[in-house]
């Protein structure tokens, strides 16, 4: 099973993409093809041994060879003709705009591609931090309140408040309110990135649980449950550094019954249409009870520092029955009976 693994794309998150790919080849002990795709939209075949930072931010990239979408893959272009990339299963690791939000699912639905990633409904409900809240209710799993603001408006909840762009993952622009001087700023920094933003009563010293998985020919192959280190909320240096870091995260201590709650919750928003890819959760414990902070559907190097066997893991994922969508026959039998009817070529 020969893998590909898609990274970059136009997103704010462009460069965390570029991380997770590498900590991605270096945790993987098979081949591997790596497709770029930069600011431009343009796609390469990155040598493994060009996976590193600098290759990118120099723009050395652009001396690799070129990649063209097609029907079912990638191909080369050349005097010689039109080579297909020999790649059985693409894996979708693009953060944020392009690969979250269901561009990329909609391209390898389209040109008939199999692929490790959440499906397009997926991508749009998780993507976007209101319709998450929907997706949440309609499954049945608790939710903080919430509202949503435009720059103009003032929130209504009470201080403390967090504030979070609407269309954003990796806590870029995210921040703490707890004093009325502080919310201009904190505004003009959510604003940047989006033009709604996200607001939630911030509560202090909160319990927080990540939990990672899929589903592989029905059944469900869940992550430890991670308690992450952090300061006030998990920020964008403390996401970064979890899963750039390549050692193993810890188990969280807990008892069984929570861990089985939050694996029910977790089941509920996997069956929202992320069959075929391996998703984080993000889960609060508030007072006993276990609410979803946000659902990562390309996490960071796709959460493998939670797996016990992740390489295996993948590749059991990649071979099982992926989603495809269901063959259509078209064969003009309507257009063939009405003009045969009709005795003549003009409809």
């Amino acid at each position: 099973m020969k893998l590909g693994v898609v990274f970059g794309a136009k997103s704010f998150e462009h460069e965390i993409s570029i991380v997770s790919a590498i900590v991605l080849k270096n945790v993987l002990k098979q081949e591997l093809s790596f497709i770029f795709c930069d600011k431009e939209r343009k796609f390469y075949l990155i040598e493994p041994t060009d996976m590193r930072a600098n290759f990118f931010s120099s723009g050395k990239y652009k001396k690799c060879k070129k990649l063209f979408l097609m029907a079912c893959g990638f191909y080369t272009h050349s005097l010689f003709g039109v080579k297909r990339l020999e790649v059985d299963v693409y894996i979708n690791l693009i953060h944020g705009m392009d690969g979250e939000d269901g561009k990329f699912a909609s391209l390898f639905d389209f040109y008939g591609i199999s692929y490790i990633g959440p499906r397009l409904e997926a991508s749009v409900m998780s993507y976007n931090k209101e319709l998450t809240k929907f997706l949440a209710q309609k499954v049945g799993v608790k939710t903080l309140d919430y509202e949503m603001i435009t720059y103009e408006e003032l929130p209504k909840f009470a201080l403390p408040i967090i504030l979070k762009p609407a269309r954003l993952g990796s806590s870029i622009g995210v921040s703490v309110v707890k004093d009325e001087s502080e919310f201009e700023y904190a505004r003009d920094v959510a604003f940047e990135f989006d033009k709604e933003v996200l607001v939630e009563p911030f509560i202090e010293g909160v319990k927080e649980y990540n939990l990672a998985g899929c589903m592989i020919d029905g059944k469900m192959r869940f992550s430890i449950v991670e308690e992450p280190k952090k300061k006030e909320f998990l920020d964008y240096e403390q996401k970064y550094m979890s899963f750039s870091n390549e050692s193993k995260a810890q188990e969280a201590r807990i008892d069984e019954e929570l861990r089985d709650r939050l694996k029910e919750n977790f089941v509920k928003i996997y069956g929202f249409g992320f069959e075929g890819a391996i998703i984080r959760c993000d889960f609060f414990v508030i007072e006993g009870e276990v609410y979803l902070n946000e659902i990562n559907p390309n996490p960071g190097s796709l959460a493998n520092y939670l797996f016990e066997d992740f390489e295996a893991m993948l590749n059991a994922l990649a071979a099982s029955r992926l989603p495809k969508e269901r063959k259509i026959n078209i064969d003009y039998k309507f257009i063939n009976s009405i003009t045969s009817a009709k005795g003549s070529g003009k409809i």
